[in-house]
């Protein structure tokens, strides 16, 4: 849709930055990998933003409980070495005060993103202080720890994935933190088919979370490409914010692009709402074996957010 109106106002570059905790810490990085501490494990994982040389000695890399070996693509399949010993597929973690389960999967991931604590401390704070019935949408939800952060804060949430396994996931992260009361709707469908049905029912929300990959399938052979699909989809969300709507926020990872390309995209979709559109690339920054360090800050993924006020 071609939009009229005045563009919102802008605030770039802005860079969101993750520092360690009790429950993860990214330990150091490094000539193509990075080192992180995930509850009790020390994993090491490609990381291609690494390019420059690791910190912490090889001895410090070679304790590592886990290393990810394969295919250096974010999305590539592998398999993971346990030097020490065979551990589990999944371990508990809590982050913002929700228990889930870190998980080693045939990709490079873990059943979290630890850089969208940064996204999800202000969805958070928004919540808590809106002061009336928030609705959460969360797009390409993945295992649900978003959701789960959102509904413990008092909203009313939606989760969207295509992956069966994923919603699976969401679910025993859920029953894990014993939230089975909370208000969220697990929904395993391709998310595009799934808001422009919403569209057409009148359905609105107050925040939407969007965590779109560079190429994927929904569950009945429905394909995403991130570079076609994506002013579509933000054009779609626009249409289903409410009238009182306190954000819309888009993450994109491993794609060849500048922030600033989003950046123009969410100010053109939202032309006339008003509000703020901030851009810029969610970090992770380096903090040590004990977490009291302060070491370089690796790039993980673009962003762009608008937020009404």
């Amino acid at each position: 849709m071609r939009r009229e109106g005045e563009k919102p106002a802008e605030r770039l570059p802005v860079i969101l930055e993750t520092a360690g905790s009790d429950q993860y810490r990214l330990i150091d990085s490094g000539a193509g990998e990075k080192l992180e501490q995930y509850g009790p494990y020390r994993i090491v994982r490609p990381e291609a933003q690494a390019l420059w040389q690791r910190s912490l000695p090889d001895s410090v890399w070679d304790k590592a409980d886990a290393l990810f070996t394969g295919d250096t693509e974010e999305d590539g399949m592998g398999r993971w070495r346990f030097p020490k010993a065979a551990l589990g597929e999944t371990w508990p973690m809590k982050l913002l005060d929700v228990d889930f389960h870190g998980r080693f999967t045939a990709f490079r991931h873990v059943g979290v993103f630890p850089e969208q604590l940064a996204h999800w401390s202000w969805m958070r704070e928004k919540v808590e202080t809106a002061g009336r019935p928030v609705k959460v949408l969360n797009l390409f939800g993945y295992t649900g720890v978003a959701s789960l952060i959102a509904a413990a804060a008092g909203a009313e949430v939606t989760h969207v994935d295509a992956s069966k396994k994923a919603i699976g996931w969401g679910r025993e992260n859920q029953a894990l933190g014993r939230m089975e009361k909370l208000p969220i709707r697990w929904i395993c469908e391709d998310a595009m088919k799934f808001i422009q049905r919403e569209e057409r029912r009148g359905s609105k929300y107050d925040i939407i979370l969007t965590d779109p990959p560079k190429f994927g399938r929904g569950p009945n052979g429905e394909v995403w490409h991130l570079f076609d699909h994506l002013p579509l989809m933000l054009d779609v969300c626009r249409e289903i914010l409410s009238p009182k709507a306190i954000g819309l926020v888009l993450t994109a990872y491993s794609i060849r692009a500048s922030f600033y390309s989003i950046h123009e995209l969410m100010r053109e979709t939202m032309r006339g709402a008003g509000g703020t559109v901030e851009s810029g690339e969610l970090v992770i920054r380096e903090s040590g074996i004990d977490g009291k360090d302060t070491g370089r800050a690796l790039s993980t993924s673009l962003f762009s957010r608008w937020i009404s006020a």
